[in-house]
């Protein structure tokens, strides 16, 4: 096969869960993570927010910043084979595992040693988190095909990741931490045994030679004009989709003023929808071409976000519709970029031998766009006057416009973004 595509190796559903599964538990561990972990300190452990906040930021920002570097460290493991990323896989599963697991159950209790230790643990299952997710990554972008095979590979692996945030959902609540632990376990050790069977990545489509000359460089993506033009459209879009992440309480429990219990069947609807969405966007690619499925997967999000504008109290119906259809949407975030991404690596000669360094800032730039969305959104809404459980028309109206149009606004950029630069351009 070319290093430009051809049709690779045959990924039927075999190949593909084999692949995929690893998706699971990485998606599973980082709902807990992000989302339960500072409520839990805080509650439990009586840790002061302001503390909580560094820590978390500072541990966040660390993770952002290794994971270039890991990508140049997952870039040597596959110059020496496919056996030395599974068994640097397996020990980062091991560690991740053991840093989730001293995460929830320290033995320390004082405030002062219970930050430290909570410190030492988040580095340690960030690193561990990050590494593991760029080998993987990394492996599917050598797997090769043409552009309907890289979107299959890349929506095996986030197809099962969505399963993977819906358990992870579930388990807190229904079983509790314990078991969410240990059911975490049982995944990412499934996911790890179903990826030694999974098939093995190509070989470098050039000789070794021309990488030298490049110097395995950790900026090589950056001299790139096609990767600089994506990267620029999936971090506007990225930013566009982790507003409303970021703004999504806020919203339901203030515009919408709807009960607690209604906030699960909105995620649920999110998610359900996106991960049954995927088979069909792989049909869409395979008639309109990834980067055009993917826009019409941005506009179909404007259009739901700027009807979700017009809801106001007791309108929980209308927004569990808005969730799913956005929900859709999702799926040609999760199933697009990365293929376009992996396609973008064969094209450029780069395939066999800098995947990681890609998806290095590939991840950097997704951990970027959450901490954007947070540094854009939060200030900005405060400056105009809202506060969480302001009942002010004003004030309900400026975080309206912050969760609906200003997502709305940034998908309109990254659509024409996406026309000028990937669109257009391609024959």
């Amino acid at each position: 096969m070319s290093a430009s595509g051809g049709t690779g190796t045959s990924f039927g559903w075999r190949e593909g869960w084999r692949y995929g599964l690893m998706g699971l538990p990485l998606a599973f561990v980082a709902l807990p993570l992000y989302v339960l972990l500072p409520n839990h300190y805080a509650r439990h452990f009586g840790v002061p927010l302001a503390a909580l906040g560094a820590l978390l930021l500072g541990a966040r920002l660390f993770d952002a910043l290794i994971d270039p570097l890991l990508g140049r460290w997952s870039d040597r493991l596959f110059a020496r084979s496919a056996r030395s990323v599974l068994g640097a896989a397996a020990v980062a599963s091991a560690l991740l595992g053991l840093g989730f697991a001293l995460l929830f159950f320290p033995p320390v209790q004082a405030a002062d040693a219970l930050l430290a230790w909570a410190g030492a643990c988040l580095m340690l299952t960030y690193a561990a988190f990050s590494a593991l997710s760029v080998m993987h990554q990394s492996w599917g972008a050598r797997l090769g095909g043409d552009e309907v095979q890289r979107s299959r590979i890349v929506a095996w692996r986030e197809g099962l990741g969505l399963a993977g945030v819906i358990l992870a959902s579930i388990s807190p609540i229904a079983l509790g931490l314990p078991a969410t632990v240990g059911i975490f376990f049982a995944a990412i050790g499934l996911g790890w045994l179903a990826w030694t069977q999974a098939p093995p990545p190509k070989p470098a489509a050039e000789p070794p030679v021309a990488t030298e000359r490049d110097g395995r460089s950790l900026w090589l993506p950056w001299s790139r004009p096609g990767f600089r033009q994506l990267l620029t459209v999936f971090m506007v879009n990225g930013i566009a989709s982790a507003i409303p992440a970021t703004l999504l309480l806020f919203f339901v429990q203030d515009v919408l003023q709807a009960p607690p219990a209604a906030e699960p069947l909105f995620l649920g609807a999110y998610f359900v929808a996106a991960a049954f969405s995927i088979p069909v966007w792989l049909q869409i690619i395979g008639r309109l071409g990834l980067a055009r499925a993917w826009g019409l997967g941005m506009l179909l999000s404007i259009a739901v976000f700027v009807f979700a504008a017009g809801l106001g109290a007791g309108d929980t119906a209308a927004f569990a519709a808005v969730c799913a259809l956005s929900g859709i949407g999702l799926g040609a975030d999760l199933a697009v970029p990365g293929a376009l991404l992996a396609g973008h690596i064969a094209k450029s000669g780069d395939q066999g031998a800098q995947e990681g360094s890609y998806f290095g800032w590939w991840n950097f730039a997704s951990k970027l766009n959450l901490a954007l969305a947070a540094g854009l959104a939060l200030p900005a809404l405060a400056a105009f006057g809202y506060q969480p459980g302001s009942r002010d028309g004003a004030a309900l109206a400026t975080l309206s416009a912050a969760y609906c149009l200003l997502p709305c606004a940034l998908k309109l950029l990254a659509a024409t973004l996406l026309y000028t630069m990937i669109i257009r351009r391609t024959p």
